[in-house]
C-alpha cells in the first residue's frame, strides 16, 4: 500500500465507498442534471426534495420499514437524540425508563434523559470495565416502564448486542448510530431508532430516527419546535435549513447499498468476513494482542484491544500511521488501539491490515 493512500480505520468519521467518493467529487462541482454544486443548491429547490423521498425509500428497502414510521434526516447527532427521547416519551412520567449502562455512550445517554425525569440503570457493566454486556438473566425488563433505551454497538468498547432486547408491551428505543446499515434490523420491534451517519452511512451533520408514528402522536404538545419530532415529519426534515450536502452523501451511500453491495444482507456477511479477519489475528496471537470484549459480546463494527504493554501500543499506532493505517488509536477515554471497520473499508483493506499486525507481532514478540 503507498502510505498516501491512507486507509481510514477511525471510530468516525469514517470512510465513504470510493465509488461514493467519486460521485461526490463530480457533484462538489456541479451535480448532474442540475448544473450547480451541491454546496449551493436550496433546500427549498425541487431538487432537494427529490433526494429526501427517495433517501426515504431507500431506507424503507434496505431495512424493510413497515408502515406506520417517519424516516427523518435531522441535525444535532445522536447527542441531541439523547434529549428529545425522553422529551417525547417520558410525558411527564413518574415511572422510570429503563435504561442500560453498556459503555461510554450509553452514559451520556443517561446522563441527559436524567435532566427530564426519572429513569432506572437496569444493568451497568461499569464495575467490570464494560467488558461484557449482560446476559437476559441478568435483565429485569419493567412492565410499565414508559421505555427502554439501548445502544446496539458500543463503538468506544467494542462490544455489540446479537440479540434482540425488552418486552414486546415496552417500545424499544435504540441508538444504532455505529451498526446502522450494516446489517438486517427488526425496525418494526421497536419504536424508535437513531443514527447519526458519520460511521456507516455519511459524513457527520446528519442523523437518521426512525420513528413510529404512534410516538409522535402521544407526545407532548409543548416541547420547542425543533425538538418535536412532529415538526420534522409535517416538514419532511426541512423544519429548519438542513445539512443538504450530507443528505445528499448519505443517499449516494443507500444507492450504493442497494446497487453494488445487494442490500443490508450482503452486507452483514461482508463485514462478518471483515471482523473474522481481526478476531483471528487477536486469538490467533498467544497473548500479544489482548481483546478487549467478551467472544459473545465482540462487535463486527470495532474491534477493541491492547498490547503487552502501552510502550509496544505506542510503536504500534506510529508504524501502522507510517504504513497508511490511519485511526486505530483506541478512545481517549480507554486507550489501547481500536480498528473499526465500517461499510465502507474492503475486505482486501481489512487483510492489509491483518497483515500488518501478524508482521508487527513477529517483529516486536519477546
Amino acid at each position: 500500500m503507498n502510505p498516501r493512500n491512507r486507509l481510514n480505520f477511525s471510530g468516525g468519521p469514517g470512510a465513504l465507498p470510493q465509488s461514493v467518493l467519486e460521485q461526490v467529487r463530480e457533484s462538489i462541482d456541479a451535480v448532474p442534471g442540475v448544473g450547480l454544486s451541491v454546496l449551493g443548491i436550496s433546500h427549498r429547490s425541487d431538487w432537494f426534495a427529490a433526494v429526501v423521498a427517495e433517501l426515504e425509500d431507500n431506507v424503507r428497502r434496505l431495512l424493510g420499514v413497515p408502515a406506520g414510521y417517519h424516516i427523518l434526516f435531522l441535525q444535532g447527532g445522536a447527542t441531541q437524540q439523547f434529549t428529545m427521547v425522553p422529551l417525547t416519551l417520558m410525558q411527564g412520567s413518574q415511572v422510570p425508563a429503563d435504561y442500560l449502562h453498556t459503555g461510554y455512550w450509553s452514559g451520556k445517554a443517561i446522563a441527559e434523559a436524567r435532566r427530564e425525569g426519572p429513569l432506572r440503570v437496569l444493568w451497568s457493566g461499569e464495575g467490570e470495565g464494560f467488558g461484557r454486556l449482560p446476559s437476559d438473566g441478568e435483565l429485569d425488563f419493567a412492565a410499565d416502564a414508559p421505555y427502554l433505551h439501548y445502544v446496539s454497538n458500543e463503538t468506544v468498547e467494542g462490544l455489540q448486542f446479537h440479540r434482540l432486547l425488552g418486552r414486546d408491551d415496552v417500545p424499544r428505543v435504540c441508538d444504532m448510530s455505529s451498526d446502522f446499515l450494516s446489517q438486517p434490523c427488526p425496525v418494526d420491534q421497536f419504536a424508535l431508532i437513531y443514527a447519526h451517519a458519520q460511521k456507516n452511512i455519511g459524513p457527520a451533520g446528519v442523523t437518521v430516527v426512525l420513528v413510529r408514528d404512534e410516538v409522535i402522536g402521544k407526545a407532548p404538545e409543548d416541547l420547542p419546535g425543533f425538538l418535536d419530532y412532529r415538526s420534522h415529519a409535517q416538514a419532511h426534515s426541512n423544519f429548519n435549513t438542513p445539512p443538504v450536502f450530507a443528505i445528499y452523501v448519505v443517499l449516494l451511500v443507500t444507492r450504493w447499498l442497494l446497487g453494488e453491495i445487494g442490500g443490508v444482507a450482503a452486507m452483514a456477511a461482508i463485514n462478518q468476513r471483515k471482523a473474522g479477519l481481526l478476531y483471528c489475528a487477536l486469538d490467533g496471537s498467544d497473548g500479544f494482542y489482548r481483546g478487549r470484549s467478551a467472544p459473545a459480546d465482540r462487535s463486527l463494527m470495532n474491534v477493541a484491544f491492547s498490547l503487552p504493554d502501552v510502550h509496544l501500543e505506542q510503536a504500534f499506532l506510529a508504524e501502522s500511521q507510517a504504513a497508511g493505517f490511519t485511526g486505530l488509536a483506541g478512545h481517549r477515554s480507554i486507550g489501547g488501539i481500536r480498528a473499526s471497520i465500517y461499510n465502507a473499508l474492503t475486505v482486501a483493506e481489512v487483510e492489509e491490515l491483518a497483515g500488518f499486525m501478524a508482521d508487527f507481532q513477529r517483529r516486536h514478540r519477546r
